[in-house]
Formats: structure tokens, C-alpha cells, sequence
């Protein structure tokens, strides 16, 4: 199964407060370590809000809204996607994460049979087709 582990934002994160090189130097073994045991597939860090925008989508209306975002709490700083046995090692490897403190979620992520009937053979071989244009595209 896969999971996308969301590394929560703070107030330094949001603040575009840059890791140390000692920071950057544990993050990189553990990445090392996930890689290595063949559980990581992706993985970033995400530029402070401030940065960015939402799109609300309301009744057919689209409002776009500039960040900096107030919540802090409710913002993600940077992920990773693992292809981990269970939600269980998972959690075992997160727990060997290089933080000191804040939260880190993790979310399994659907695979297409999750959708069940609705998800028509039609429909599968569309996205087969869509990934592998990206995979291609990702390549060059």
C-alpha cells in the first residue's frame, strides 16, 4: 500500500525559515534509509504559504485567495510518498523521523480498486495511459 506522510507546518516553516545544515543533514540520512529499504517514492519540502493561493470553488464560482494562510496548524510543510507492507510500518518508520517536535500525519492513499465498479475498465486504462505520459514526460 502507499501513504503520503504530511509533515505539518509551524510558525518557522511558515515564516520561510530555512533548515540548518545539521537539519539538513539527518533528514538526508533518514531519506537515505527509505530509500534503501524501498519505501520512498517521493518526497519535498513545500515553500511557505505566503507563497502560494488557494482555489475555492463555490456554486460554479472559482475565488482565488493569495496566501500567506492564517491556520498554520492546517498547513503542510512538505511530504513523502512511501510504499510501506501496512499502516503499522508506516508509523514504525516515521517514528524514526529526524524531528523534534510538531505533528506528521499519514494518509494511505487510494489505489484504483478502492473505487470499485464505478472505476470502469475504460476508465483504468485512461489513467494507466495519463501515468505513463507523465512518467514519460518526468524522464526528459
Amino acid at each position: 500500500m502507499r501513504v503520503m506522510v504530511l509533515v505539518k507546518a509551524n510558525e518557522l516553516s511558515e515564516a520561510g525559515a530555512m533548515p540548518d545544515e545539521k537539519n539538513l543533514s539527518e533528514m538526508s540520512r533518514f531519506n537515505e534509509e527509505l530509500s534503501k529499504a524501498g519505501l520512498l517514492e517521493a518526497g519535498e519540502g513545500l515553500a511557505p504559504s505566503s507563497q502560494g493561493a488557494r482555489v475555492r470553488f463555490s456554486r460554479g464560482g472559482k475565488t482565488v485567495i493569495d496566501g500567506p494562510f492564517a491556520e498554520t496548524k492546517e498547513l503542510v510543510a512538505g511530504y513523502w510518498i512511501w510504499k510501506v507492507k501496512s499502516m503499522d510500518e508506516a508509523i514504525d518508520w516515521l517514528k524514526r523521523a529526524p524531528f523534534d517536535d510538531g505533528d506528521v500525519e499519514i494518509r494511505r492513499i487510494f489505489e484504483p480498486q478502492d473505487f470499485g465498479e464505478a472505476f470502469t475498465p475504460e476508465l483504468r486504462e485512461q489513467e494507466r495511459r495519463q501515468r505513463e505520459k507523465s512518467a514519460a514526460q518526468t524522464r526528459h
